[in-house]
């Protein structure tokens, strides 16, 4: 029996079948059988995954040829002998490791695998299975015509989906459902589509311009490419993962428990999730890239192979969905007729024929969910937020030189003039000194770091200050105007204030380049160059995030789920803190150590605690008195169709459960992570003293909320009566538009783009 119907899927872009289908259905047969995939000795390693009735029934080439509709046949013969590859090692691993809980020799067998993908061509070990004997072939035939920055990132994509599998072994072994933040993220590495994105530069004969390859842009084209992939897969497979194998790592399995909902409801979730992915896809492709094209000076090539990559991923992504409607590994109507050689030749649109009963002109077929996002009215009276019982396993100790830090913020602030009008503003204040003293931002920083001398402390809450004077500042000064142009020239100075050799900076405009200057010197002085630029790094991210949300804000849209979690950290400044905690904290650990997925887990849950504790505090004050769009209970309140009351409890034990995380990281991760890693005494002195910083970070932070006088209705009140800060009547002295109207002309255009014929 069926566990749930498959929801109504939004498909934009009509499926297309390459021609040399039958080709390569052939070769990939030949290949499986020289590989020793297919008929090979039963004392072969893996020789009973597959027969050759399995093997044709799940039709991989048909796969390819739909998500590659455009490939030669040469090209489309060595991409689809990958996919055999991979999805060999998935069955293979699950049958030898999974089944048997084996995660020692999971480990052994998975360690040997990169020496097969050597990025500098260097001669392989030799093969003992048809996994490894398979790489060999096929590293061997595709990297050695790839420049070498495409090389790296396809081994470290490859390696990953490999790895990563010791990850659901451990959930599996530990009976762990993973939370719906984690999933996701580790979800990316272990379902390969990252991977499959590599592949579609190669199968195109493109490459992303290496300078732009990290940017944004191209990291969230990536990233939503691959969460619609594997959340398409996830409701296809349910069936057969819970079912059959065992498996607990599935997006509808993860929110049917984290939500205590049905498997029809979770489904259903689990496909809003997958539009608004998509969704976000589009946005960056018609916001995002065509400025990015400018500010990188990318040449008329380089950008005609960006436009193909993203063209490749759309192909992907919906000859995907028609592969799944035929293949006998997934949950489908097996009725589907199997295209005709016309339909072949001709590369039309051959799904979207044989699969129209799949495709209802509902809502979510149309994607015109995505107006929700559009449709939030700013400024809503909604009062105070009734507070959760938050978990917290922690306490928060205090800094004996929490006083003179307090005098210290105001005095430091005045200093720097964060206390006076903004400059060329008349009458727009950010702040006054009632306001600083009862914001109290020494006492976060006594919290944070307890153990800090005075003037350590001193300069702790001083970047505190600096960067909440920011956050409150930019989108006073550049929010109401919708002025990104101004924004950017903002943002991209702010550089200049930073120069890893500690030379003279130029001279300030405003008050947050001034505080700016004054704490660099004063932090990177004693810093090495390297720590240095990952210092900076941290600040930049979390001044280039502003401009994501002012993006939003331009947009008047409440951001996707997903991209909103993952830039809050940056939005939040965790960045900042984390890269200042790592190098005066953590000077005796490997900096690879912090590469690994258990490290940045342990931060990422962390960071997301901290800022969802903030988004809770902070909504009146952010939607009722600033027309915010990002807070986290917000985007839960419109996703989920819920009042805040629900969201607030949805956010909460998504901070409950990002927290277990945290403290399942500690007890059976890092003391693994450590023995990898051959650490010495000093090294794992020095990494329990970075995690306790930790501990400290998330505990103070909730203690300074629960305290703080930045965020009651009645501080609140008082500030806004004097104007400070204010957003709602600013735009109407400076003559600007006032944020509805701004958002007319995406709205347009989205409504003009073609649905599903």
């Amino acid at each position: 029996m069926r566990p749930y119907e498959l929801p109504d899927f939004y498909l934009p872009h009509p499926a297309r079948l390459n021609p040399h289908l039958d080709t390569a259905r052939e070769h990939i047969k030949a290949w499986a059988r020289d590989m020793g995939i297919l008929d090979a000795p039963p004392e072969e390693p893996g020789a009973t995954i597959w027969d050759e009735a399995t093997f044709d029934s799940m039709d991989f080439a048909l796969l390819c040829a739909y998500t590659h509709p455009g490939t030669p046949s040469r090209e489309l013969d060595l991409v689809t002998d990958w996919y055999v590859w991979v999805f060999y090692f998935d069955d293979h691993f699950l049958e030898t490791y999974k089944r048997s809980q084996d995660q020692a020799g999971a480990k052994e067998y998975l360690d040997r695998l990169p020496a097969f993908m050597p990025v500098d061509l260097a001669a392989p070990p030799e093969p003992t299975n048809p996994i490894e004997r398979g790489l060999i072939d096929l590293w061997a035939r595709t990297v050695p015509y790839r420049s070498p920055e495409w090389r790296l990132r396809f081994f470290e994509s490859t390696k990953n989906l490999l790895e990563e599998s010791m990850w659901e072994l451990a959930n599996i072994s530990g009976s762990r459902v993973p939370n719906p933040i984690e999933y996701v993220e580790v979800r990316r590495k272990v379902g390969g589509a990252p991977w499959s994105a590599d592949l579609v530069e190669h199968a195109a004969f493109i490459e992303i311009p290496a300078r732009i390859a990290d940017t944004r842009p191209m990291r969230v084209l990536k990233d939503t490419f691959a969460d619609g992939v594997h959340l398409r897969n996830d409701l296809f497979s349910y069936q057969r993962e819970t079912q059959d194998e065992g498996e607990i790592n599935n997006c509808v399995l993860v929110l049917e428990r984290f939500l205590d909902v049905s498997p029809q409801r979770a489904a259903d979730l689990t496909n809003d999730i997958l539009t608004s992915r998509l969704h976000q896809f589009e946005n960056t492709t018609l916001t995002e890239l065509p400025s990015l094209f400018e500010e990188h000076g990318l040449n008329l090539l380089e950008r005609e192979s960006v436009l193909l990559y993203v063209k490749g991923l759309q192909d992907w992504q919906s000859g995907c969905h028609e592969w799944h409607l035929r293949s006998s590994r997934y949950m489908n109507k097996t009725s589907t007729p199997e295209p005709s050689i016309a339909q072949r030749l001709l590369g039309g649109p051959t799904g979207l024929g044989t699969s129209a009963a799949q495709i209802k002109l509902s809502p979510g077929a149309l994607g015109l969910q995505r107006f929700k996002s559009h449709t939030h009215v700013p400024y809503e009276t909604v009062g105070p937020t009734t507070l959760p019982e938050f978990y917290m396993p922690y306490s928060a100790r205090v800094n004996v030189n929490l006083d003179r830090s307090r005098q210290h913020c105001i005095d430091w602030a005045r200093q720097m003039g964060m206390l006076e009008s903004v400059p060329g503003i008349p009458g727009l204040g950010i702040w006054d000194e009632e306001n600083l003293a009862l914001f109290d931002f020494a006492a976060c920083a006594a919290r944070v770091h307890p153990d800090a001398s005075g003037p350590e402390l001193d300069q702790s809450a001083a970047w505190l200050t600096w960067g909440a004077y920011g956050d409150d500042y930019f989108p006073a000064v550049f929010g109401p105007t919708r002025n990104m142009v101004g924004a950017k020239i903002f943002n991209t100075r702010l550089s200049a204030f930073m120069p890893l050799d500690c030379d003279a900076t130029p001279p300030p405009a405003n008050p947050f380049e001034t505080g700016l200057a004054d704490l660099w010197i004063r932090t990177a002085s004693p810093m090495t160059i390297d720590q240095r630029g990952q210092f900076r790094q941290g600040v930049e991210a979390m001044t280039a995030s502003w401009l994501w949300k002012l993006a939003n804000a331009i947009q008047h849209r409440i951001p996707d789920p997903v991209d909103y979690v993952e830039m809050r950290r940056k939005t939040f400044g965790s960045d900042l803190t984390m890269s200042l905690a790592r190098i005066t904290k953590a000077g005796e650990i490997p900096r690879a150590i912090f590469r690994t997925r258990a490290m940045r887990g342990l931060e990422n849950s962390a960071q997301d605690y901290a800022c969802f504790t903030n988004d809770i505090f902070s909504y009146q004050k952010e939607i009722e008195f600033e027309g915010e769009l990002h807070n986290c209970v917000l985007v839960v309140q419109k996703f989920l169709d819920i009042d805040r009351r629900r969201a607030v409890s949805v956010v909460n034990d998504l901070m409950t459960s990002r927290l277990l995380q945290f403290q399942h990281i500690i007890a059976t991760e890092l003391p693994a992570l450590a023995d990898d890693f051959n650490l010495d005494a000093d090294a794992r002195e020095a990494l329990d003293a970075y995690v306790e910083g930790l501990q400290d970070w998330v505990a103070g932070i909730l203690d300074w909320h629960m305290l703080t006088s930045r965020y009651p209705e009645s501080a609140l009140r008082r500030r806004y009566a004097l104007g400070l800060n204010d957003r709602r009547t600013l735009p109407q002295r400076l003559g600007g538009p006032t944020g509805l109207g701004t958002s007319a002309t995406l709205i347009d255009l989205l409504s003009s783009m073609r649905a599903p014929a």
